[in-house]
């Protein structure tokens, strides 16, 4: 393979800034390595196969294929047959300058907010509380986007990092979920926050609750959390419900969530709401014909055509009775 870019011996490589914010936290450490000495190949014009490469970094080869894979799913890299071309990131940025206006560029981003004191005080506090000051350009491109896609108030912006910060971590694509989640939610002030931070609360009290009932090793999937989340924030039900379903599983061999949430669901579309309404119920379910027989009982006071004995009349009687008429 072929490196190509300029530079003279003994001179420095350098790694853009813009490498370091946004691309390095991404990339393996193992496929780090690769780039830096890919920065160095290419500066001195040198060529060097995936053995070498894996040779010189004390790699081995599916690594170093796999590192080439990576830089150039992120863009680092450019393949053409046998040529890598190492992509220019400082100039890349600069010609996002000149894109179609389809998003705010991160000046643009600060134009907006400085009609806006709160937002800009908030963006502010997010650039020094996660990123010590050096936020990336992207992320004030990011935010702005946000801003404008989901409506938040500016208080629930810099509670969405925290959450994200203290959760799955500061990435775009986890931040874009959860921030589509809460939209989801209909969160957009700090009250529509409190509230879901109370229904939160109270389904993670559940959630464990949960877990020790079914004496699980473990935490709950993140699609068993989705279904156990619905059980309590979208149908209200709390443990004393949810448990109730729960003692279904003793006669099953291998009980999960799909079971259980076939049989909680039936209860929300049966508009069963209270524990009450569903332990009668399922009582009415198990006697089938307790049931019929109770129904049976009712229709049967009630009045209806031909459940008595017709009269009958012979034709003496009805010649008397057309005489009275006439």
């Amino acid at each position: 393979m072929n490196f190509t870019v300029h530079s003279s011996l003994y001179s420095d490589t350098l790694v853009p800034d813009i490498f370091i914010t946004e691309y390095m936290p991404l990339i393996k450490g193992e496929h780090l390595k690769v780039y830096i000495y890919i920065l160095f190949l290419a500066k001195h014009n040198k060529r060097a196969s995936v053995d070498e490469l894996a040779r010189i970094l004390c790699l081995d080869s599916d690594t170093v294929k796999k590192a080439m894979a990576e830089l150039e799913s992120a863009g680092l890299v450019y393949r053409m047959n046998d040529n890598i071309e190492v992509i220019d990131l400082k100039e890349r940025e600069i010609r996002k300058l000149y894109r179609p206006k389809t998003t705010s560029s991160p000046e643009e981003a600060l134009a907006n907010n400085e009609k806006n004191k709160r937002r800009n005080d908030i963006i502010t506090a997010i650039n020094h509380t996660f990123f010590q000051g050096l936020m990336p350009p992207s992320w004030y491109t990011n935010i702005d986007a946000w801003f404008e896609r989901y409506k938040f108030d500016e208080d629930v912006m810099l509670a969405l990092f925290h959450h994200c910060s203290s959760h799955g971590g500061l990435h775009p694509n986890y931040i874009t979920k959860v921030a589509q989640n809460w939209y989801n939610k209909k969160i957009k002030t700090s009250f529509d926050l409190d509230r879901y931070s109370m229904e939160y609360q109270k389904y993670k009290d559940v959630k464990a609750k949960i877990i020790k009932k079914l004496k699980l090793s473990r935490n709950l999937t993140e699609y068993e959390e989705e279904i156990a989340e619905k059980w309590v924030m979208d149908y209200k039900y709390d443990f004393n419900i949810i448990e109730l379903a729960l003692k279904k599983t003793v006669s099953k061999t291998n009980p999960n969530f799909k079971y259980l949430d076939a049989i909680i669901t039936d209860w929300y579309n049966n508009g069963l709401r209270t524990k009450d309404d569903i332990i009668l119920y399922d009582k009415a379910a198990k006697n089938p014909d307790k049931k019929s027989a109770a129904d049976a009982a009712v229709h049967k006071n009630v009045p209806q055509s031909g459940n008595y004995e017709q009269r009958k009349y012979d034709d003496s009687e009805l010649d008397q009775l057309y005489s009275n008429l006439k």
